[in-house]
């Protein structure tokens, strides 16, 4: 019989099929243009995706040339589109040089060429291009502290896009051939001026926006960035291209993978099991802690009342959730929800749960997320453990670390957020 911390990882290895671009890019290539055809790309899912085109225009390879950049620790062999690996969260000199590169290449192309974009999660701070007159340290030090902050991904971007040379539309405003872009979306909404900072989408923001994004989690900006920013609500300096710019009248852009594919991938796993299962919502955002306790909330009212469903029953939602750092430990979104979810269950009977994200990096540590069983408070104080101090301390790692239930993937190169399951048993 299949226990059922077997089932929710086999449901996020079903979830993580879903979205990985070996199965999904084929479907989507255009067609060949005249001239030659250039593959640019960042993110984690960057390699794959470059990979990918190689396996399925095997006949036109000879006119096939490019760059992308990933994560460390996320490239593979490819034979004619060159892999750079970078830094990530914090971008570096390696993903520096290659948007250089990205750029100089893209605007080389002519009318008769084609430039295929392949865009996911990372890709912001992977292909980092300072605008003109910016430093990389102040960049670095900026990105630190809103990562930091508990900034949503969308007010993050929206500051990376005034910041940058190539994002927020400005890699195709300098293009002059034909654009096909390809996205696997990390974010809530599946927005693509929002994924990679979309370097080939229209920006509804400004540069106003920016500034106030900035104040209002009291980010400390390098003087440098503060006078940019107050020159470009000036006018002084332009505003990114804006959606309907006639710029960005080459460009298609297709989104092939994102949370609610993965999400409807498990829940047929689920089924294939016998269990029944209900997707709550592939956009669920907000603290990680007070998600835990709203889901906590249905998980008693369905043990409780058999309301609004019955046991058993698979509980699958995706999104983005968000965590405020005050302590020092270490931990990411997904093993602070199952912390949190814990603490408010408190070893809820017959009730087992998984975080993951998507991308096998739960934060800035080496574990995709974690598995949560009703012992595991019990197990944890047997240990020595204070359950809730460490979750104070944003130490949710070594809660489930020292219990041996961490979730080890190892890169994916796919990102589609975060996966979360709850296993309410009979």
């Amino acid at each position: 019989m299949t226990s059922p911390r077997e089932l929710l990882l086999s449901s996020f290895n079903a979830a993580l099929a879903a979205a990985d671009p070996l199965n999904l890019i084929a479907q989507h290539l255009p067609s060949p243009p005249k001239g030659k055809t250039l593959v640019v790309g960042a993110g984690k899912a960057a390699a794959s995706m470059a990979l990918a085109v190689e396996q399925q225009w095997p006949s036109l390879n000879h006119r096939i040339e490019g760059l992308v950049v990933t994560r460390y620790q996320h490239g593979l062999l490819t034979n004619h589109i060159k892999v750079i690996e970078a830094g990530h969260p914090v971008p570096d000199e390696a993903g520096n040089a290659a948007a250089k590169e990205i750029f100089r290449l893209v605007k080389t192309l002519t009318p008769n060429d084609q430039l295929l974009v392949l865009l996911s999660g990372g890709g912001s701070s992977l292909m980092n291009l300072p605008a003109e007159g910016l430093a990389m340290k102040d960049i670095r030090d900026l990105t630190t502290q809103l990562l930091r902050s508990g900034a949503p991904i969308q007010e993050m971007n929206v500051v990376r896009k005034h910041l940058s040379a190539i994002q927020g539309g400005r890699l195709a405003a300098a293009c002059r051939a034909p654009i096909h872009t390809l996205i696997i979306s990390d974010v809530v909404g599946d927005d693509p001026t929002h994924i990679a900072s979309g370097p080939c989408v229209g920006d509804p923001s400004t540069y106003a926006e920016a500034i106030d994004i900035l104040k209002r989690y009291n980010i400390q900006t390098p003087a440098s960035i503060q006078l940019f920013l107050e020159m470009g609500q000036s006018g002084s300096i332009p505003e990114t291209p804006k959606p309907g710019d006639p710029a960005l009248s080459r460009v298609k852009n297709i989104i092939i993978a994102k949370s609610q594919t993965s999400l409807l991938a498990a829940q047929q796993f689920f089924t294939t099991n016998k269990i029944p299962s209900v997707i709550l919502g592939d956009t669920i955002t907000g603290e990680a802690r007070e998600v835990a306790k709203a889901q906590g909330a249905l998980v008693r009212q369905i043990r409780q009342y058999a309301h609004p469903w019955a046991p058993p029953i698979a509980l699958l939602s995706g999104g983005e959730c968000t965590v405020t750092v005050t302590g020092k430990g270490r931990g990411g979104r997904c093993s602070d929800f199952l912390l949190s979810l814990g603490l408010d269950l408190k070893g809820c009977e017959n009730t087992f749960a998984l975080a993951c994200d998507t991308d096998g990096i739960d934060g800035s540590e080496s574990n995709a997320g974690a598995l949560l069983s009703p012992d595991a408070l019990t197990r944890a104080r047997s240990l020595g453990l204070n359950p809730l101090a460490l979750l104070h301390q944003n130490d949710s790692y070594a809660f489930f670390h020292a219990l041996g239930d961490l979730v080890l993937t190892g890169p994916t190169r796919t990102n589609v957020n975060d996966y979360r399951a709850i296993l309410i048993g009979s």
